[in-house]
Protein backbone atom coordinates (compact mmCIF):
# COMPACT_ATOMS: atom_id res chain seq x y z
CA UNK A 1 0.00 0.00 0.00
CA UNK A 2 1.48 3.36 -1.06
CA UNK A 3 1.69 6.10 1.52
CA UNK A 4 -1.26 8.49 1.67
CA UNK A 5 -0.41 12.07 0.72
CA UNK A 6 -2.67 14.88 1.92
CA UNK A 7 -2.34 18.45 0.66
CA UNK A 8 -2.95 21.15 3.27
CA UNK A 9 -2.42 24.85 3.68
CA UNK A 10 -1.60 27.04 6.65
CA UNK A 11 -4.58 28.52 8.47
CA UNK A 12 -4.05 32.03 9.82
CA UNK A 13 -7.43 32.52 11.50
CA UNK A 14 -8.63 30.19 14.25
CA UNK A 15 -11.76 29.94 16.38
CA UNK A 16 -15.20 28.38 15.96
CA UNK A 17 -16.48 31.09 13.61
CA UNK A 18 -13.50 30.75 11.30
CA UNK A 19 -13.82 26.95 11.39
CA UNK A 20 -17.45 27.16 10.25
CA UNK A 21 -16.49 29.43 7.37
CA UNK A 22 -13.76 27.00 6.32
CA UNK A 23 -16.20 24.06 6.32
CA UNK A 24 -18.63 25.99 4.12
CA UNK A 25 -15.91 26.17 1.44
CA UNK A 26 -15.55 22.37 1.40
CA UNK A 27 -12.46 22.21 3.59
CA UNK A 28 -11.70 20.79 7.03
CA UNK A 29 -9.86 22.72 9.76
CA UNK A 30 -7.09 20.79 11.49
CA UNK A 31 -3.95 20.98 13.58
CA UNK A 32 -0.53 19.40 13.03
CA UNK A 33 1.18 18.83 16.37
CA UNK A 34 4.96 18.72 16.17
CA UNK A 35 7.17 16.44 18.24
CA UNK A 36 8.40 19.36 20.35
CA UNK A 37 4.85 20.47 21.20
CA UNK A 38 4.26 23.25 18.70
CA UNK A 39 0.88 23.30 16.94
CA UNK A 40 0.34 24.41 13.34
CA UNK A 41 -3.20 25.35 12.29
CA UNK A 42 -4.04 23.98 8.83
CA UNK A 43 -6.99 23.13 6.62
CA UNK A 44 -7.52 20.37 4.03
CA UNK A 45 -9.85 19.54 1.17
CA UNK A 46 -12.76 17.59 2.73
CA UNK A 47 -13.37 15.21 -0.18
CA UNK A 48 -9.68 14.35 -0.56
CA UNK A 49 -9.31 13.69 3.17
CA UNK A 50 -12.39 11.45 3.49
CA UNK A 51 -11.42 9.45 0.41
CA UNK A 52 -7.79 9.04 1.51
CA UNK A 53 -8.40 7.82 5.07
CA UNK A 54 -10.85 5.03 4.26
CA UNK A 55 -8.24 2.28 4.54
CA UNK A 56 -5.86 3.68 7.14
CA UNK A 57 -5.59 3.06 10.88
CA UNK A 58 -4.17 4.97 13.83
CA UNK A 59 -0.79 3.37 13.15
CA UNK A 60 -0.65 4.41 9.48
CA UNK A 61 1.87 7.14 8.70
CA UNK A 62 0.61 9.66 6.14
CA UNK A 63 2.37 12.54 4.42
CA UNK A 64 0.92 16.01 4.99
CA UNK A 65 2.20 18.51 2.44
CA UNK A 66 1.82 22.07 3.69
CA UNK A 67 2.64 24.67 1.05
CA UNK A 68 5.64 22.78 -0.30
CA UNK A 69 6.91 21.18 2.91
CA UNK A 70 6.17 17.51 3.65
CA UNK A 71 5.58 16.14 7.14
CA UNK A 72 5.12 12.50 8.15
CA UNK A 73 2.34 12.15 10.68
CA UNK A 74 -0.38 10.00 12.25
CA UNK A 75 -4.06 10.86 11.99
CA UNK A 76 -4.66 10.87 15.74
CA UNK A 77 -8.19 12.20 16.04
CA UNK A 78 -11.10 13.12 13.81
CA UNK A 79 -14.17 14.93 15.12
CA UNK A 80 -17.40 14.19 13.28
CA UNK A 81 -20.89 15.67 13.20
CA UNK A 82 -23.08 13.19 15.08
CA UNK A 83 -26.01 13.84 12.72
CA UNK A 84 -24.50 13.48 9.25
CA UNK A 85 -21.06 11.96 10.00
CA UNK A 86 -19.16 14.75 8.24
CA UNK A 87 -15.63 15.40 9.51
CA UNK A 88 -15.48 18.65 11.48
CA UNK A 89 -11.83 18.72 12.57
CA UNK A 90 -8.72 16.55 12.34
CA UNK A 91 -5.57 16.32 14.48
CA UNK A 92 -2.23 15.10 13.12
CA UNK A 93 0.83 14.16 15.20
CA UNK A 94 4.16 14.50 13.42
CA UNK A 95 6.70 11.68 13.46
CA UNK A 96 10.37 12.31 12.82
CA UNK A 97 12.42 10.07 10.57
CA UNK A 98 15.16 8.23 12.46
CA UNK A 99 13.53 8.76 15.88
CA UNK A 100 11.99 5.83 17.77
CA UNK A 101 8.24 5.99 18.29
CA UNK A 102 5.55 4.02 20.07
CA UNK A 103 2.26 3.15 18.38
CA UNK A 104 -0.65 0.75 18.68
CA UNK A 105 -1.02 -1.52 15.65
CA UNK A 106 -4.27 -3.32 14.84
CA UNK A 107 -4.38 -7.13 14.80
CA UNK A 108 -6.03 -8.94 11.88
CA UNK A 109 -6.89 -12.65 12.20
CA UNK A 110 -6.55 -14.76 9.06
CA UNK A 111 -7.45 -18.35 8.26
CA UNK A 112 -9.94 -21.02 9.34
CA UNK A 113 -8.50 -22.99 12.29
CA UNK A 114 -8.34 -26.79 12.25
CA UNK A 115 -10.00 -26.75 15.68
CA UNK A 116 -13.01 -24.84 14.41
CA UNK A 117 -13.54 -27.44 11.69
CA UNK A 118 -13.45 -30.05 14.46
CA UNK A 119 -16.20 -28.32 16.41
CA UNK A 120 -14.32 -25.68 18.42
CA UNK A 121 -14.86 -21.91 18.52
CA UNK A 122 -12.29 -19.25 17.72
CA UNK A 123 -11.79 -16.33 20.11
CA UNK A 124 -9.58 -13.30 19.39
CA UNK A 125 -9.62 -11.05 22.46
CA UNK A 126 -6.70 -8.79 21.50
CA UNK A 127 -7.39 -6.19 18.82
CA UNK A 128 -4.20 -4.13 18.91
CA UNK A 129 -0.58 -4.41 20.06
CA UNK A 130 1.69 -1.59 21.19
CA UNK A 131 5.13 -1.57 19.58
CA UNK A 132 8.26 0.59 19.51
CA UNK A 133 10.30 1.11 16.35
CA UNK A 134 11.53 3.60 13.81
CA UNK A 135 8.85 5.12 11.57
CA UNK A 136 10.18 3.23 8.54
CA UNK A 137 9.70 -0.11 10.33
CA UNK A 138 6.19 0.50 11.67
CA UNK A 139 3.78 -2.19 10.39
CA UNK A 140 0.41 -0.89 9.22
CA UNK A 141 -1.24 -3.94 10.75
CA UNK A 142 -0.31 -7.28 12.29
CA UNK A 143 -1.65 -10.31 10.43
CA UNK A 144 -1.99 -13.49 12.48
CA UNK A 145 -2.52 -16.81 10.68
CA UNK A 146 -4.65 -19.12 12.86
CA UNK A 147 -5.12 -21.90 10.29
CA UNK A 148 -3.10 -24.49 12.24
CA UNK A 149 -4.72 -23.89 15.64
CA UNK A 150 -6.31 -27.00 17.11
CA UNK A 151 -8.79 -27.23 19.98
CA UNK A 152 -7.30 -25.88 23.23
CA UNK A 153 -4.39 -24.29 21.40
CA UNK A 154 -3.62 -20.57 21.46
CA UNK A 155 -1.34 -17.88 20.07
CA UNK A 156 0.18 -15.36 22.48
CA UNK A 157 1.86 -12.02 21.87
CA UNK A 158 5.24 -13.68 22.50
CA UNK A 159 4.63 -15.98 19.50
CA UNK A 160 4.44 -13.12 17.00
CA UNK A 161 7.30 -12.30 14.66
CA UNK A 162 7.04 -8.63 13.74
CA UNK A 163 10.28 -8.20 11.91
CA UNK A 164 13.68 -6.79 12.75
CA UNK A 165 13.62 -3.41 14.46
CA UNK A 166 10.12 -3.77 15.96
CA UNK A 167 9.95 -4.24 19.73
CA UNK A 168 6.73 -5.34 21.40
CA UNK A 169 5.61 -3.19 24.35
CA UNK A 170 2.35 -5.03 25.14
CA UNK A 171 2.42 -7.89 27.65
CA UNK A 172 3.88 -10.96 25.97
CA UNK A 173 1.53 -13.34 27.83
CA UNK A 174 -1.63 -11.79 26.37
CA UNK A 175 -3.69 -14.14 24.21
CA UNK A 176 -4.06 -13.09 20.59
CA UNK A 177 -6.24 -16.03 19.47
CA UNK A 178 -7.40 -19.37 20.87
CA UNK A 179 -9.69 -22.22 19.92
CA UNK A 180 -11.93 -23.51 22.69
CA UNK A 181 -14.00 -26.67 22.75
CA UNK A 182 -17.66 -25.91 22.10
CA UNK A 183 -20.09 -28.15 23.98
CA UNK A 184 -22.88 -29.31 21.69
CA UNK A 185 -26.22 -27.66 22.42
CA UNK A 186 -27.98 -31.00 22.19
CA UNK A 187 -25.71 -32.50 24.85
CA UNK A 188 -26.22 -29.55 27.16
CA UNK A 189 -29.98 -29.71 26.67
CA UNK A 190 -29.98 -33.47 27.30
CA UNK A 191 -28.03 -33.05 30.53
CA UNK A 192 -30.37 -30.31 31.63
CA UNK A 193 -33.36 -32.52 30.86
CA UNK A 194 -31.95 -35.41 32.88
CA UNK A 195 -31.32 -33.12 35.81
CA UNK A 196 -34.81 -31.68 35.56
CA UNK A 197 -36.42 -35.14 35.33
CA UNK A 198 -34.46 -36.44 38.27
CA UNK A 199 -35.47 -33.52 40.45
CA UNK A 200 -39.14 -33.92 39.54
CA UNK A 201 -39.40 -37.58 40.60
CA UNK A 202 -41.48 -38.00 43.78
CA UNK A 203 -39.60 -39.05 46.87
CA UNK A 204 -40.40 -42.64 47.95
CA UNK A 205 -40.70 -43.27 51.64
CA UNK A 206 -39.58 -46.61 53.04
Amino acid sequence: MSQVVLTARNRAVTGSGAARRIRRTGRIPGVLYGRSGQARAIDLDAQEFVKSIKNISESTIVTVEIEGTAYNAFVKDTQRNIQDGNVLHVDFYEVESGVMLRAKVSVHIQGNPVGVREGGTLESPLHEIEVECLPKDLPQRIEVDVSELKINQSIHVRDLALGEGVRIISGVDQVVALVKFAKAEGTAASEEGVSSTASSEPETKA
